[in-house]
């Protein structure tokens, strides 16, 4: 029965797999053509963005696929990396602030162009999100996995802030943190003197709930 089980999410990852091979190739193809199109590195830094966005995927791919449940250290190291790392799937929606007309290139093509990349990543998220769901099924109450999944989408909007316009990365928790941890703790502690911070956090963080659990609603087969 468990060989059956593993065989079946085996294959199911397979199929995922081969699905988001194909829609990064598509988005990379895109800036490739783009390049030898224009003569122009513009919007080359989304092929980054995008791995960025595949990371959370890989972590919990390696999670499920590796059975770790049982290695509560490693596991809990691997869910840690994911929570700093999840944020970038969703960040690259953030892109359409570049979208405007630019001399060789038709502005419909960028708009595709950033769209294939953002759709890819958010879907990286998502298929993260949903394992990282599976993952805590076996220790927590569904409403518990749910709450930690609507808080994990809000401080996902509140990451792309600090991403956005502060310029911070992920990795930066290691390399830099305590300016971050500063630039974090004010926020908190004042959040009257950033309105732009909470507003768009509470914005995207409305918004990224919004579209993973209709994403949900869809992927996951009712009981």
């Amino acid at each position: 029965m468990k060989e059956m089980i593993r065989k079946r999410i085996e294959s199911e990852r397979l199929s995922i797999t081969i699905l988001l091979s194909l829609l990064t190739l598509f988005s990379v193809s895109l800036t490739v053509f783009r390049i030898f199109y224009s003569g122009s590195l513009e919007f080359i830094s989304l092929n980054w963005n995008l791995f960025l966005a595949f990371i959370p995927w890989l972590l919990s791919s390696v999670i499920i696929l590796g059975n770790l449940k049982n290695n509560k250290i490693l596991l809990s190291l691997l869910m840690l990396t994911w929570v700093l790392f999840f944020p970038n799937s969703p960040y690259i929606l953030t892109d359409l602030f570049h979208l405007y007309p630019r001399y060789g290139v038709p502005l419909w093509f960028d708009l595709v162009l950033i769209l294939s990349f953002a759709f890819t990543g958010l879907l990286f998220g998502f298929i993260s999100l949903l394992d990282i769901e599976k993952i805590l099924s076996g220790f927590l109450s569904k409403g518990k996995v749910i709450f930690l999944t609507i808080t994990y989408l809000f401080l996902s909007g509140f990451g792309i802030y600090l991403g956005r316009f502060l310029r911070w990365n992920s990795w930066d928790v290691v390399t830099s943190p305590i300016p971050l941890f500063s630039d974090i703790t004010h926020r908190f502690i004042n959040p009257f003197a950033y309105p732009k911070a909470w507003a768009l956090t509470i914005l995207l963080g409305i918004l990224l709930n919004l579209l993973y659990f209709s994403f949900r609603f869809i992927k996951v087969p009712k009981e």
